[in-house]
């Protein structure tokens, strides 16, 4: 009886085990020449990895709704950036979801890297080192937002949880002028740039993509 009841745990343990995919097949986020991107002269692949040149963002042309992202960054001492989410306004990022990517937390919990910026923490710290390669796996599917990071989910959240501008579940204030209930469902993924005091430096490999 417990060999069977063991059997089971194992054959069921999948189904709850956050894992990064298998992404062979997958749409490149971004081509090796940045043609599928805005204004991308100031950023560059170089030996595989995409860098950026100063502070400015880099957009996809296309628009995504429901999707699986996945790739891999690494950072310098002092690094911030971050993943941009279904921008509804490219010229305003307030207007998307920023996952963070930066070696601190950025003086706050809501800074920490793969929050949900200025709206929700990690469920606990998994970054690794400076210098070494973090892995992303962030998935959208209408108002329902996660992220895998390094092998554990992190943020589990619900957009429509965020009904009031301004204001977190929890009480605290936020920077968006409308609220995160209201955010586009769909819209332009960013990589943002050299960002903060320091302007350090960020790498981001192997950005796959796959609508749902």
């Amino acid at each position: 009886m417990k060999l069977r009841l063991l059997a089971l745990a194992a054959l069921t343990l999948p189904l709850f085990a956050a894992d990064h995919p298998d992404t062979t097949g997958w749409k490149d986020l971004f081509a090796t020449d940045l043609s599928n991107a805005v204004d991308a002269h100031k950023w560059a692949f170089i030996n595989g990895e995409l860098v950026a040149g100063d502070h400015e963002t880099l957009w996809t042309k296309e628009s995504y709704g429901d999707f699986i992202l996945d790739l891999e960054f690494k950072v310098a001492k002092e690094s911030n950036s971050g993943v941009f989410l279904r921008s509804g306004d490219i010229k305003n990022v307030l207007k998307a979801l920023e996952i963070q990517v930066h070696d601190s937390a950025d003086g706050s919990k809501y800074g920490m890297v793969a929050a949900i910026y200025d709206a929700m923490p990690p469920s606990k710290p998994m970054s690794k080192p400076v210098g070494e390669w973090n892995h992303f796996t962030i998935t959208c599917k209408g108002p329902e937002v996660s992220v895998v990071f390094n092998g554990e989910e992190v943020i589990k959240a619900n957009l429509d949880n965020w009904p009031e501008k301004g204001k977190n579940p929890d009480g605290t204030p936020n920077k968006f002028p409308i609220a995160l209930k209201e955010f586009a469902r769909s819209g332009p993924i960013g990589l943002q740039g050299l960002h903060g005091k320091a302007q350090a430096p960020v790498w981001y490999r192997h950005l796959k993509i796959k609508a749902l």
